[in-house]
């Protein structure tokens, strides 16, 4: 590019997505006088989905805003709890994020998750047609135009990526209502309506079971429930909610 210099700076969270001399505070760039400044923070690697406010000499701007020589620029990260347009809140996850899926879902989170490798543009029309906000770490995928809404997910421990999701936008809690392998809708049901797709020592030890609307899988306290129950009791206390169930 040869035209109209700025100088540029990022918050600290966005560090991580630039090259290290653009780390340590504002840098010179050199634009080429007709792209957009949302062009220019992603040429510089931080998607959109992870940027706030864009501030030119102090003033905010619009992401259409054309770069002119001479002006400061700063990136400002996402405020928290971020807000989206429309309604309900709604995911969907990649498929490297599976166990972050199953967390959500355990908390009541309508979290779509695809198994399979889908590709970046088939993930992004989803995001698009379902109105969900795409979760990944893919950042080239976040910078699809066609994405209804994204964000990154910091963290490659799923205990950090709960967090990190439940603190950035703040979802209702609902635990034990969803199906952790399809994210259907749960229900209570009676051992007599689900005794045929039980083991024998699952039917001799337990007496409380909910069955999933959509797959029908069958649910009850077995041996991981105090795992799963710390999960929970953990989100809760931290994010607000009922454990009960």
């Amino acid at each position: 590019m040869n035209g109209p210099e700025i100088q540029i700076s990022f918050a600290p969270d966005l560090r991580l997505f630039v090259s290290a001399e653009r780390r340590t505070g504002p840098t010179a760039v050199t634009t080429d006088g007709v792209s957009t400044l949302g062009h220019v923070v992603e040429s510089l690697g931080v998607p959109l989905t992870e940027a706030g406010r864009l501030l030119v000499d102090g003033r905010p701007v619009a992401v259409s805003h054309v770069p002119a020589a001479g002006e400061t620029v700063e990136v400002e990260g996402v405020t928290r709890p971020q807000s989206v347009p429309g309604a309900p809140l709604r995911f969907l996850l990649d498929v490297h994020l599976g166990t972050l899926a199953r967390r959500m879902r355990l908390l009541g989170i309508d979290a779509a998750y695809e198994s399979e490798d889908l590709g970046d543009p088939a993930l992004a029309a989803l995001s698009a047609k379902e109105r969900r906000v795409m979760l990944s770490r893919d950042r080239g995928l976040l910078r699809r135009r066609e994405l209804w809404a994204g964000a990154y997910v910091y963290s490659d421990r799923p205990e950090d990526q709960l967090r990190d999701v439940l603190e950035r936008f703040a979802p209702p809690l609902e635990p034990w209502t969803r199906c952790t392998a399809c994210n259907g809708r749960l229900t209570e049901a009676d051992k007599d309506s689900v005794r045929e797709r039980l083991e024998q020592g699952t039917e001799k030890t337990y007496d409380v079971f909910a069955s999933c609307t959509e797959c029908e899988r069958v649910y009850w306290r077995g041996a991981h429930h105090a795992r799963l129950e710390a999960i929970v009791t953990d989100a809760v206390r931290e994010f607000g909610g009922a454990a009960a169930h």
